[in-house]
């Protein structure tokens, strides 16, 4: 990093009280190691400075039911911003995974006037791999943004940051200043290449990693997977150990990965979704083979004693893995009288007999004739995230087509690589996109699983295309689980790309709706999300000269409770019908905002209550009412009242003299 001046030096000196140089000399004594850098006062204070804005709901951006589009948010807005808005979030979320812009000239942008007003929404100036202080410049970025993202875990809470070699060291020296080096989990190291490059004038960089910390690694959890330990089977005397037998298919057709597999016992030919006699009924396409590649499924099959090949049946399912030799078609065969399967039949049923059969097996049928059933993947106990803890190294065995995401129980793949990321990207959106930093959903979800439980809340603060929130779409699709999101994106507005309305919000809009490019479409994985624009900054004038709407939104967006110190999920009421109803939280209980027609906030009364009452009654909502209002003439045990602004402000981390009420600022 760059070294400042004489006079620079001598500027930054004097900006050190006591107290400051007191802390400097212990942290020197009792650490011995200390992250040093220009203007780390000012960035150690900055997200103190950050003022919370005003949150625009862009309701034809939403997607989804109401009930989904309230548990999920997708924001645009600079990050640390957005995440001093979202008060009512803090010490609220389960994990943070997040990939920051990469140092390489290529991605990250500074904003020179943060030092002085970090209220600055634009991002700045691509910095370029020539500039002397770019590693500084780095650093002052993250320093304040993961000061705030500590404010927003839960005790129990952990945050994983994607990195690659040029920070990796300063970003592990940043996370032990702000987590403690006592809290760190791991470094994940994960291939993300399937091959060395062949032009790298030194060491070809395959792997890149995970910096993984905790809030408080005494209340933290490495989550496990729960499996029936009645399961566990040894049916082939494998020597590797006990394995549970399980499906390796998943819920959503991908056409690539969902192309027929021949069976070496009985010639017939397993969909993903069923198995396939020739009598005509083709299984429906809606499912596709998980937790081994193409190559891996080739060579487990070829392990049963005949090679396969791959054969174009014309089903639009991808192409066949079939026996070499076989005749095998959709129409006019009977495999009966295929000499290549009868053959392969007499191998597989030997290799069969022999035991230790290969990690891709043919279960008995319900005659419990061996062999005659459909596909299982063996998955040995040993690798099963019960009772392993995860390795650092996450590799890949094999790279052929396209793979989908491992399962919970640590197959082969673990990881994915980039060049998976950009089909996983280029299938949801297309190829024109143009965004080249994506990471691959496998790894995604791995970390998610392993750090988040069911109905955590999961934020990204540099969502980028948005594969976060397409993990966590997936994961609840397959699992059946309730996880929820929080995405921040800004993108690159210099070029008119705002990446949260255009690759970001298309990217989780395809992924619930199941819409794909030139009108193709996919099973759809459900869920919702809301769309919210950040604009002006807040204080208590702006609040009261707020127009309906906006009021709406940002009581909707701020509304917290002091005594379960928790952040519902409001839905909002889009009925004009309704004169002071605005939403609803996930216990039915409603949301009004008391206004005059044409006029200022109004005030809660006894005809104003009235028409609460009437309202709440006509819409099935539940007491107690929330009631936002400028001042309160009338009271009913069946109301909350929340003055305006003073209850907005407070939800919002300030105080009524629009001070901030957390003198703390960032621990």
């Amino acid at each position: 990093m760059s070294i400042p001046q004489a006079d620079e030096l001598g500027r930054e000196l004097a900006k050190l009280d006591r107290d400051d140089l007191e802390r400097m000399v212990r942290g020197l004594l009792t650490n011995g190691v200390a992250l040093s850098f220009h203007g780390k006062r000012t960035a150690m204070e900055i997200a103190r400075r950050v003022r919370p804005r005003v949150t625009r709901r862009e309701a034809k951006l939403h997607v989804g039911p109401a009930a989904d589009q309230a548990r999920n948010l997708l924001i645009e807005g600079e990050n640390l911003q957005a995440m001093v808005t979202l008060y009512k979030y803090r010490g609220e979320v389960d994990l943070i995974l997040t990939d920051p812009p990469y140092n390489t000239g290529q991605y990250f942008r500074y904003n020179d006037r943060w030092d002085s007003d970090p209220n600055d929404p634009e991002l700045g100036t691509l910095v370029a791999k020539e500039d002397g202080s770019r590693h500084t410049k780095w650093i002052k970025a993250m320093m304040p943004r993961l000061q705030v993202m500590k404010l927003m875990l839960k005790p129990s809470g952990v945050i994983a940051v994607c990195i690659d070699d040029n920070e990796l060291y300063h970003l592990g020296m940043m996370m032990d200043e702000v987590f403690g080096e006592e809290n760190r989990l791991g470094i994940i190291n994960w291939q993300k290449a399937y091959s060395p490059k062949n032009d790298a004038k030194t060491v070809s960089k395959t792997t890149e990693y995970v910096l993984v910390y905790a809030k408080d690694k005494s209340r933290s959890r490495t989550g496990r997977v729960d499996f029936d330990r009645g399961s566990i089977k040894n049916l082939d005397s494998d020597p590797n150990g006990d394995w549970i037998p399980s499906d390796p298919t998943a819920r959503q057709h991908r056409k690539d990965t969902a192309y027929a597999i021949q069976s070496p016992v009985t010639g017939n030919l397993h969909y993903p979704n069923g198995e396939y006699r020739f009598d005509g009924l083709l299984p429906e396409a809606r499912s596709h083979w998980v937790n081994f590649t193409k190559t891996e499924a080739k060579a487990y099959l070829a392990e049963w004693g005949s090679p396969y090949v791959e054969k174009d049946l014309g089903d639009g399912r991808g192409k066949a893995l079939v026996i070499k030799g076989s005749g095998v078609t959709l129409e006019n065969y009977d495999p009966s009288n295929d000499p290549a399967v009868i053959k392969a039949a007499e191998r597989a049923l030997a290799r069969r007999n022999a035991g230790n059969w290969p990690s891709l097996y043919f279960r008995d049928d319900k005659s419990r004739r061996p062999g005659h059933g459909r596909p299982r993947l063996k998955t040995y106990v040993d690798r099963i995230k019960e009772g392993k803890v995860p390795t650092t190294f996450w590799d890949e065995d094999q790279y052929g087509a396209p793979v989908d995401i491992g399962s919970v129980t640590w197959p082969h793949a673990e990881s994915g690589h980039t060049d998976l990321a950009k089909r996983e990207l280029d299938e949801v959106v297309g190829r024109d996109h143009g965004f080249d930093t994506v990471k691959p959903l496998r790894l995604l979800k791995k970390i998610i699983q392993i750090w988040c439980p069911d109905g955590g809340l999961v934020m990204d603060p540099y969502a980028g295309s948005g594969s976060t929130g397409h993990a966590v779409l997936e994961m609840n699709a397959e699992q059946d689980a309730a996880r929820r999101f929080i995405l921040i994106e800004q993108g690159a507005p210099e070029n008119g790309d705002k990446y949260a309305r255009t690759l970001t919000w298309k990217r989780l809009r395809n992924a619930v709706t199941g819409e794909r490019p030139n009108n193709a479409k996919a099973e759809p994985l459900g869920g919702g999300f809301e769309y919210r624009l950040l604009t002006k900054t807040i204080d208590a004038k702006t609040v009261l000269s707020m127009q309906r709407n906006e009021l709406i939104d940002i009581v909707l967006t701020s509304h917290w409770e002091n005594q379960r110190r928790s952040a519902p999920n409001l839905s909002v009421f889009d009925n004009a019908d309704y004169q002071y109803l605005i939403g609803t939280d996930d216990d039915g209980e409603g949301y009004f905002l008391i206004w005059d027609n044409g006029g200022p906030v109004g005030s809660l009364d006894l005809d104003t209550y009235k028409t609460v009452v009437t309202e709440g009654k006509r819409a099935g909502v539940k007491t107690p009412y929330h009631v936002y209002a400028r001042y309160e003439t009338f009271q009913s045990p069946n109301v909350r009242f929340w003055k305006i602004p003073d209850r907005i402000l407070a939800h919002l981390g300030l105080n009524e003299n629009d001070e901030f009420n957390n003198p703390e600022g960032t621990e």
